[in-house]
């Protein structure tokens, strides 16, 4: 149970929040849950490219028993509205090895720490940031396509609040795998913003108007960014140990580099 951190051979620790958060271990996962925000505030996932399994999805979410209910985001915040659950964990990535391994770690992708309210609808750009894991393992083939990837919300504190929940306007991920034979590491590191591209006055006036209509406020479409693994850090409060100077980009101070909007997985930098 639980995300491991020498998977890839070189150690890759989970990331360590500044706040007091739940560690909620699964199979291939940890959940680093923030009990005051009712979302995780990291997750991290090991991902075996080698024994990939194809699991019927269900979509059947479920409150995690081990904690609260009031302590994570619950069905009561996408109900009646276009929000998604978006799974942070991707549903397949822990879904590997022993066929009913495989099938524990699908449902376990289900619990509701490890969902975080997104924008619905299709668009490409959503696509692309579903990809990158896909592209990064596809990259990492000759080190034995294996991941580790960190993901979560940014929870910033002025989030607009919809039904008790700060809902997040920007996401990040951090993929990290071996090279070299596992004698060194490689990271890289992605943000999902979707923060509607409106005048200030604007977006107050359509939050305000959506608190008051019990709607989610204004959510902009996907736009995906590589940066600095140490702007991730620097965004987040988390301490992310050796990923800051295994970044492919070469960058391990904050806001050293601009900020790359990609549209298309070619455009992704990894190094070599």
């Amino acid at each position: 149970m639980g995300y491991d951190p020498t998977f890839l051979g070189p150690q890759v620790p989970l990331p360590v929040p500044a706040q007091a958060v739940r560690e909620l271990p699964a199979t291939h996962f940890t959940v680093l849950l923030d009990p005051v925000r009712r979302l995780a505030a990291a997750t991290a996932v090991n991902v075996d490219g080698v024994t990939l399994l194809d699991v019927p999805r269900d979509d059947d979410w479920y409150l995690d028993p081990r904690v609260d209910a009031d302590e994570q985001a619950g069905p009561a915040l996408y109900a009646r509205n276009d929000l998604d659950r978006g799974h942070l964990v991707r549903r397949r990535d822990p879904v590997w090895g022993e066929p009913g391994v495989a099938a524990q770690a699908n449902r376990d992708t289900f619990a509701y720490p490890n969902a975080a309210p997104q924008a619905s609808g299709f668009n490409q750009s959503r696509e692309l940031w579903l990809g990158l894991e896909d592209h990064v393992l596809e990259h990492a083939r000759a080190q034995r396509l294996r991941l580790s990837v960190l993901t979560g919300p940014v929870l910033a504190g002025d989030d607009p609040v919809y039904r008790g929940i700060g809902l997040p306007r920007r996401f990040w991920k951090v993929a990290a795998w071996a090279l070299d034979g596992g004698r060194r590491l490689a990271a890289a590191a992605f943000v999902l913003d979707q923060t509607p591209l409106l005048p200030a006055t604007e977006l107050a006036a359509r939050t305000h108007a959506a608190a008051l209509a019990d709607e989610p406020p204004p959510l902009g479409p996907f736009r995906t960014f590589q940066v600095p693994v140490a702007d991730v850090a620097d965004l987040t409060g988390l301490d992310l140990g050796p990923l800051v100077p295994a970044d492919v980009l070469g960058v391990t101070a904050a806001q050293a580099l601009p900020w790359r909007e990609l549209h298309a997985l070619p455009e992704v930098e990894l190094g070599t």
